[in-house]
């Protein structure tokens, strides 16, 4: 290299000087050399992705704490003092005495006892008929979306409405069901008064509501298992029935305890349909309280008799049952897997 082209092309780092490390010399002139500032636009940008999440579900987390969070700990603290309704300023501490009064209450045993009975007549029967009912929907059936809307229209339907239609069809006289059993011989039932009786029509109302709408979960759940499944089957000689209990049954499994767990909750938390189908003597459940659920223990003790603190008890013993409701149902959802 001549002495002109060596003045052109100045020594890079690694030529710099024998021994020297790359860069050495960039560092070297760059080292005093003081940082560009980060421009306010890239400050923004970077605290608007790290914030904006929390922005979007800031209002879900508030909501839920003024109106579930802080109501449920307010009920404990109620719970835990002899409150009434009508002088809400005057609390005396009672500890756990509300508590111990409930458990040696008769009317909160009717209550459980009720709401388990219910609970039973009404989860079994729906969720079967709901299984029917989604396995006949899987085949292609001419007007299928017409069946599935039909489906849907008694879980549109609202309370108050679907329980007067069943007042009157279990109406002491001239109701269509005693009509009916008179029809074929039977003597007619005061369903309002009898304790099975009164127990029955609450819970072919629940029935009616919900069958509809847990045959759409069970169909959307059969739409998801896989085609090949039932191919398998077909050519090992499975008929319908063989493949609904061999293929169909099993993948539904989760699905099925998920219906039964949401359809718990809502039996331990009934409270509309006997309320209405009692008329006025709806809160206490019937005049001997035959159909009295823990929600309608609940309300009479503290809506109608004004004792807010045996109330708030009530409301967290329900919640005491649900959480060894979810206990359950994950132990056996555990079980279930292990043993697959």
């Amino acid at each position: 290299m001549t002495s002109k082209e060596a003045l052109a092309h100045p020594a890079s780092s690694a030529e710099a000087a024998p021994g020297t490390p790359p860069g050495a010399a960039r560092g070297a002139r760059g080292r005093g050399a003081p940082t560009a500032p980060v421009p306010w636009r890239s400050r923004l940008y970077r605290w608007d992705m790290k914030a904006s999440p929390y922005a979007f579900v800031s209002p879900f987390f508030l909501l839920f704490a003024a109106f579930t969070l802080v109501p449920l700990l307010y009920t404990a603290w109620y719970s835990l003092h002899d409150v009434q309704l009508s002088a809400l300023d005057q609390q005396t501490w009672t500890g756990l005495g509300n508590y111990r009064n409930l458990l040696s209450s008769e009317f909160f045993w009717n209550a459980l006892e009720n709401t388990f009975t219910i609970g039973v007549i009404s989860t079994v029967p729906q969720l079967l008929a709901a299984l029917w009912l989604a396995h006949m929907l899987n085949y292609r059936l001419r007007g299928s979306t017409v069946w599935r809307v039909v489906m849907l229209t008694p879980y549109a339907t609202s309370v108050a409405a679907a329980t007067l239609v069943f007042t009157l069809l279990y109406s002491w006289d001239g109701g269509m069901v005693n009509w009916i059993l008179h029809f074929v011989g039977v003597d007619p039932v005061n369903w309002r008064e009898s304790d099975w009786g009164s127990q029955f029509a609450v819970s072919s109302i629940v029935v009616w509501r919900w069958t509809g709408y847990n045959a759409l979960i069970y169909l959307a759940a059969m739409q998801a298992i896989p085609a090949d499944l039932y191919e398998s089957a077909a050519l090992d000689g499975a008929n319908r029935w063989q493949q609904f209990r061999h293929v169909t049954i099993p993948q539904l499994r989760p699905t099925v305890l998920f219906t039964i767990v949401v359809s718990t909750i809502g039996s331990t938390q009934l409270f509309g349909e006997p309320l209405l189908f009692g008329g006025v003597s709806g809160s206490k459940g019937g005049s001997e309280h035959q159909y009295q659920t823990l929600g309608l223990y609940m309300y009479d003790q503290g809506w109608i008799i004004g004792n807010l603190g045996k109330a708030s008890a009530i409301a967290w013993s329900m919640f005491l049952i649900l959480l060894i409701v979810a206990a359950v149902n994950l132990l056996f959802t555990r079980w279930l897997r292990k043993s697959h």
